[in-house]
C-alpha cells in the first residue's frame, strides 16, 4: 500500500442515497434515440427518457458518444450535452476538424477493439493532432467489446501508455477502466498525468433487479480499488454507458465506492475540467 492510500480511504463511505449539493456529469452516454428497448437493461432510449434520467440524477451535463461511422445526431448543447466524435479506421480529417471547430463535437472517441488497430497506429495521428489543436480530450473504448467481432488485443488499456507518452499535451480518457483489465488501466492513469479514467458499464442491465452481492462484487468493489490505487481524486470521472444501464442506480452504486469528501471531484469537477464543460 502506498503511503497516502490510507489517508484517501480513511473516512467512512457515505450512504448511496445521500443527496449532493452539486450537479453531476455523466461522461459516457449514447444519444442514438429509438423506440426499441435496449435488450440488457430494458430501457427504451427515447429523447424524453434520456433527458428525464439526466434530470433525475441532477445532471448539469453529459457526454454523448457517436458511432465510428458518423451519422446525424440531435444537437443537445442546450441541455448541457456535448457529442464525442467517433472515428473509424481512417480519419476523415476535414469532417472531424469542421465538427470540432464549430463546437458540434467536444471530444474524440476511438473504438479500440471494434476497430482492429492499436491506439498507436499512425492512422490515428490526425485525430491526436486535432485534439491538441482544439484542446479536446480523446476517449478510448477499452476492455471487453459488446460484439464478438471485436479483437481484445487492440483494446488492452496497457497499450495506451505509449500514446500518452508520445502526446503529453493531449488528455486521454480510458473508458470502462479497461474492464476486466482494471489494474492495467489504473496503472496507466497513475503513471501518466494526461490520462483519466471512467468506470462506465462495469455492470450492465437492470441494476434494481440485480442481486446486491453482484452489484457489490462487479461494480462497487472494483471502483473502490481503482480509486484507492490512483491516490488522486482528480483522475476518476463518473460514467454509465446509458442506455445499457440506468443512470440513477449506477450513480448510487458508484457513490458507495467513493468517500463522500471526494464526490464533488469524481461526479462533477473532474469531468467539467477534462471536457471543458460549463
Amino acid at each position: 500500500m502506498r503511503p497516502t492510500l490510507a489517508a484517501l480511504l480513511s473516512s467512512s463511505f457515505a450512504c448511496a442515497t445521500t443527496p449532493t449539493d452539486f450537479p453531476v456529469i455523466d461522461v459516457h452516454t449514447h444519444a442514438e434515440f429509438s423506440t426499441t428497448p435496449e435488450p440488457s437493461s430494458g430501457i427504451t432510449p427515447t429523447r424524453e427518457r434520456y433527458l428525464a434520467e439526466l434530470r433525475e440524477i441532477g445532471a448539469s451535463g453529459a457526454v454523448a458518444h457517436t458511432s465510428s461511422s458518423g451519422g446525424s445526431y440531435e444537437d443537445l448543447r442546450a441541455h448541457g450535452v456535448i457529442h464525442c466524435a467517433g472515428v473509424g479506421s481512417e480519419i476523415d480529417t476535414p469532417r472531424l476538424e469542421e465538427g470540432l471547430a464549430s463546437g458540434r463535437y467536444g471530444c474524440i472517441k476511438v473504438y479500440l477493439g471494434y476497430i482492429h488497430q492499436y491506439a498507436s497506429d499512425p492512422r490515428y495521428e490526425p485525430a491526436y493532432r486535432l485534439a491538441e489543436k482544439y484542446d479536446v480530450p480523446v476517449v478510448f473504448h477499452t476492455g471487453d467489446t459488446y460484439s464478438t467481432r471485436g479483437k481484445l488485443k487492440y483494446s488492452d488499456p496497457l497499450t495506451l501508455d505509449e500514446v500518452a507518452v508520445d502526446h503529453p499535451n493531449v488528455a486521454f480518457v480510458i473508458a470502462h477502466c479497461g474492464n476486466p483489465w482494471i489494474q492495467s488501466a489504473a496503472e496507466v492513469a497513475y503513471k501518466n498525468p494526461n490520462v483519466y479514467l471512467e468506470c462506465s458499464a462495469l455492470l450492465i442491465g437492470d441494476l434494481e433487479h440485480t442481486p446486491a452481492e453482484q452489484v457489490s462484487r462487479y461494480l462497487v468493489e472494483p471502483i473502490r480499488w481503482i480509486f484507492g490505487y490512483l491516490e488522486d481524486p482528480t483522475k476518476l470521472m463518473f460514467g454509465t454507458d446509458w442506455p445499457l444501464v440506468g443512470m440513477r442506480p449506477y450513480l448510487e452504486a458508484y457513490r458507495r465506492a467513493i468517500p463522500k469528501q471526494h464526490w464533488r471531484a469524481v461526479f462533477f469537477e473532474n469531468a467539467r475540467r477534462v471536457f471543458h464543460l460549463p
